[in-house]
């Protein structure tokens, strides 16, 4: 008879994200690394294509490398992200007659900030997850 005050037995499979013995390669590494700074590189060009690195890397991955899938899946979500909170920050400039300008730097600093950490993370071999992201690719 089952305890109801302890878990059901289950057998525990893997996480598809984090196998016990995996162990991206340099490879994988590099292509979740680019994943990551490309979204700091699609700064450059206003922030609206971002998601392209990301996009292109998940796209030529997916069936590849599990590891560089993830991680362009998880930057591409960001990205995605990064730029609804562009157009929310635009929005709230714009009605507030330029009062909050600075907001308009939120997203810039986020993007920086965390495509920095995320590429040092990926680039040791570990998989990043951001702290707040809309999960649109699963």
């Amino acid at each position: 008879m089952n305890n109801p005050l302890q878990p059901p037995e289950s057998s525990h499979e893997p996480s598809p994200i984090e196998p016990p013995d995996f162990t991206p390669s340099n490879e994988d590494r590099n292509l979740a690394m680019i994943a990551h700074l490309s979204g700091c590189a699609g700064i450059l060009a206003g922030g609206l294509i971002g998601f392209l690195g990301p996009l292109i890397i998940y796209l030529t991955q997916k069936d590849k490398s599990p590891f560089a899938e993830l991680q362009a899946k998880e930057a591409l979500n960001f990205q995605i992200t990064l730029l609804i909170l562009s157009v929310v920050c635009g929005v709230l400039l714009v009605a507030s007659c330029g009062a909050l300008l600075p907001i308009i730097f939120v997203p810039v600093v986020l993007q920086i900030v965390f495509g920095i950490i995320a590429a040092l993370a990926v680039r040791d071999g570990r998989p990043y997850q951001y702290p707040f992201n809309l999960r649109l690719f699963q």
